[in-house]
């Protein structure tokens, strides 16, 4: 008697598809969040006053630690990486500390790699106890989430269309006029192509204001020249780092505020694609937020976290695999290690970033909007609360930048962020109007028990 054997159906999510389509799928998110990736150490390297050299090698570290996280996060290994489409790179959330320190002669870069060491070890160590948390997100509370993450980044989007902080021509009608071209190229492509076309419909958007800036003679590729074909990066390539006490606890506070930011981000990828985070899914991701922040001390950078616009970029191509992340993350690998290839694609003006931004981060907002469409809000009238107070406090920060100038400075990094000030909110309001219900408290204590196994 024969048996038939059933066919495993491989998940989205593992799906490897063909080595060009890889490729290009690879780029079009290296694309996306290359401005990002780039912009803490142009800020560090400025503050400490670095000679141009020296903030090229901090470029060249940062996206050589971007594509090395990257694949951890992506491939997975031991006990770390959640093993979806994420792409890492530098937290803005830890550039006010570490300016700060830079300005202090007694820690200066040294210092700060210390405390970016020390706050890795911290996160990797914590990553358990925050992976446990997850029982407090039911939809009401996740979906209220991701939508304050996608509201807080439109700012940021907006920003890039108008040409980049700090600017002087900030707004420029024809920086505009680009963004809302390569807008326009996205959405055609969107609706009028099919298959792999519509899956790069970013990357062509952004391909086609590029070619379109070019053409008006608006992109400058100083540097190009000058930059180096290779140059391998080397542990504490600046000297060894200085621990700091004090320095390392402000640092590994940023680091609560970045793996609370990363739930949302897992949490938000995990429905894009269809499969829902787990609580040991959650703890391997933010432990891996954890080891890439030390990898980032060790080798001349900073700390790390889930990029929000590279979430929304799945959320538009509908492309789940983690695989075009893992080839991200090699392309990044490949321009740390080959500066002149990075200082092409730094070539890209900043508007002409901003249309695919607006797309972006709205389609992370639209995810959040849309579990929010499946709670209950006539059974429970708490759960209309839990929405509107939380969101309204998430834009606090995000309209009224300084309202919270006087409170004392250690509540700067609470105060100061729209997205952990809403989590918070969402989270206890939950924990108010509902309570932390039976099902919800039996998977706390199975998170629990996963954590500490």
């Amino acid at each position: 008697m024969s048996s038939v054997e059933t066919p495993t159906t491989t998940h989205p999510v593992d799906e490897k598809l063909p080595l060009l389509r890889l490729l290009a799928l690879g780029m079009q998110h290296v694309m996306v969040m290359y401005a990002g990736a780039i912009a803490v150490p142009l800020i560090i390297g400025g503050a400490l006053k670095l000679p141009k050299d020296q903030i090229a090698l901090l470029i060249n570290a940062d996206l050589f630690a971007c594509g090395i996280v990257t694949l951890i996060q992506t491939l997975g290994f031991w006990k770390f990486g959640i093993r979806l489409p994420v792409m890492m790179g530098v937290t803005f959330a830890a550039v006010g500390p570490m300016v700060a320190m830079a300005g202090n002669p007694s820690l200066g870069l040294l210092g700060i790699y210390g405390a970016v060491i020390g706050a890795g070890v911290f996160a990797t160590l914590a990553a358990p106890l925050v992976g446990r948390l997850l029982p407090l997100f039911p939809p009401v509370v996740t979906g209220t989430v991701i939508a304050i993450i996608g509201i807080s980044l439109m700012r940021v989007g907006i920003t890039w269309a108008g040409g980049g902080a700090g600017n002087p021509n900030f707004g420029d009608p024809l920086y505009l006029g680009i963004a809302l071209f390569v807008l326009a190229v996205i959405l055609l492509v969107t609706k009028y192509a099919k298959g792999f076309w519509a899956n790069i419909s970013v990357l062509l958007g952004i391909v086609a204001g590029f070619a379109l800036t070019m053409a008006l003679g608006l992109v400058s590729f100083d540097g190009v020249g000058q930059a180096k074909w290779v140059d391998v990066i080397h542990p504490f390539q600046f000297g060894m780092p200085v621990f700091e006490f004090w320095s390392i606890l402000t640092m590994s506070l940023v680091m609560i505020v970045v793996m609370i930011e990363s739930t949302g981000m897992f949490l938000a990828v995990g429905e894009m694609v269809g499969r829902p985070v787990t609580p040991d899914q959650l703890t391997r991701g933010l432990r891996t937020d954890g080891l890439g922040t030390l990898i980032g001390g060790v080798f001349n950078t900073f700390p790390y976290t889930s990029f929000s616009q590279n979430v929304g970029l799945v959320g538009i191509t509908g492309v789940r695999s983690r695989w075009v992340c893992v080839a991200g993350g090699v392309i990044l690998v490949a321009f740390g290690l080959f500066p002149k290839l990075a200082h092409v694609v730094a070539s890209v003006p900043t508007y002409v970033l901003g249309g695919a931004g607006l797309v972006m981060f709205g389609m992370v907002a639209a995810t959040g909007i849309k579990i929010l469409a499946k709670v209950d809000y006539a059974a429970n009238r708490g759960n209309i609360y839990v929405v509107a107070i939380s969101i309204s406090l998430g834009m606090v920060p995000l309209v009224a930048d300084k309202i919270f100038q006087k409170m004392p400075p250690f509540l700067s990094p609470l105060l100061h962020s729209g997205i952990l000030l809403g989590t918070v909110a969402a989270v206890l309001l939950n924990l108010f109007f509902n309570g932390l219900g039976k099902a919800d408290a039996k998977a706390f204590v199975a998170a629990a028990k996963t954590a500490e196994a």
